[in-house]
């Protein structure tokens, strides 16, 4: 068994959470602030059958996608706040994925 941690934007993740589901995968789903943007993230934390980690890559792939995003250069570096002041496009979303190893799993 392993254990997919997968981060995701916030605005993704009703949809991720139905889309696990119908592919009768269990999740539990945490809240979290991603550290670029600070901005509101979701993290899945998903037990998978080794047979089937790549059946539950490709849910999350096919869900969460990446998007653009404008925000002020003084966001991204506050020393360059007097040279920069036009927002500067950014791409955010998609999934970030780790798989783990499972030594024990049990359930009550």
């Amino acid at each position: 068994m392993k254990l997919i941690v997968a981060i995701i934007q916030s605005k993704d993740s009703q949809q991720l959470q139905a889309s696990l589901v119908k592919g009768g995968f269990r999740a539990t789903q945490l809240s979290s602030t991603g550290g670029f943007l600070k901005a509101g993230n979701c993290t899945f934390l998903i037990g998978v059958e080794e047979e089937k980690i790549d059946d539950a890559l490709a849910v999350i792939k096919k869900t969460c996608h990446t998007r653009v995003q404008y925000v002020t250069p003084t966001f991204l570096m506050p020393e360059a706040a007097s040279s920069l002041s036009e927002p500067v496009e950014v791409q955010v979303g998609g999934a970030t994925c780790f798989i783990l190893p499972v030594d024990k799993f049990v359930r009550f």
